[in-house]
Formats: C-alpha cells, structure tokens, sequence
C-alpha cells in the first residue's frame, strides 16, 4: 500500500492495519460505508470534523486504486 495516497496510511499499530486517513483513526471502510448509505461528501464533513473534503475525496481514489489492481480469477455467476 505504500503510497497509494498522501492522505490515506495503513499501520498495524492503527485500526489493526486498516487503511486510514492520516492522523485519524477513521478508516477508508467506515467513510465508503457512509457515502454508500447516501451520506454527502457535507454529511460526513458534518459527522467528523477533523476531516477536509479532499480527505472523502482521497477514500475515493483509494478504493478506486485498490480495485483497479484485483484480479478476479475463476468466478462464476
């Protein structure tokens, strides 16, 4: 994961590992998670405070990024 994003770092130590946006403990997974329950880029904002719009943008093009790179092998429908 490294570099994947300036804002979004991912250590053991934090979260158990998972991604996070810097100098927070709020994961990549909880912000997708709100957005995709119909939560504004303003309604998150408003929950955590300490984060910046570009913060919600950065989870975006981690997920993106990440999802970008997985390989799908042997599914069937």
């Amino acid at each position: 994961m490294a570099n994947a994003h300036p804002r979004i770092t991912a250590s053991h130590e934090v979260m158990l590992g998972k991604p996070v946006i810097r100098g927070t403990r709020l994961t990549v997974e909880l912000l997708l998670r709100k957005l995709a329950e119909g939560a504004s880029t303003a309604d998150v904002l408003a929950m955590y405070p300490q984060l910046e719009a570009a913060d919600v943008q950065a989870a975006l093009e981690y997920a993106a990024a990440m999802l970008a790179k997985e390989e799908v092998i042997g599914f069937a429908a």
